[in-house]
């Protein structure tokens, strides 16, 4: 995981925890459907009973394995992720005239 402190953000530093956070997720859910598919072209193995049950397990391992990648630095998604982010976060705080002083850590993008 890259450090979070990007050097001339006017970003807080609850905000780009924020953003990081979020990245990761998003990466997450790609990694998870990548895994999920990789999953899906494997045959199940009569030796493990295959089934519905198999199914439900391999679905929960795809999970676990992209939610892992995603956390320990991932494909590099969440990284080009973040610069997109802080740019936006950052013309958005400008728009509304925002600065690190007077920035709500709970406003995001959209006013949430």
């Amino acid at each position: 995981m890259n450090a979070i402190d990007q050097t001339g953000s006017s970003l807080s530093p609850d905000q780009l925890l924020r953003i990081r956070t979020q990245a990761q997720d998003l990466e997450g859910v790609f990694l998870n459907m990548l895994t999920k598919e990789m999953f899906a072209s494997i045959k199940s193995d009569e030796n493990f009973g295959g089934g519905f049950g198999e199914e439900t397990w391999r679905s929960m391992q795809a999970e676990q394995l992209a939610n892992t990648m995603a956390q320990s630095g991932g494909v590099g998604i969440a990284d080009d992720l973040m610069g997109q982010m802080i740019a936006l976060q950052e013309a958005a705080n400008a728009s509304r005239g925002l600065t690190n002083s007077n920035i709500i850590a709970s406003t995001g993008v959209y006013g949430k």
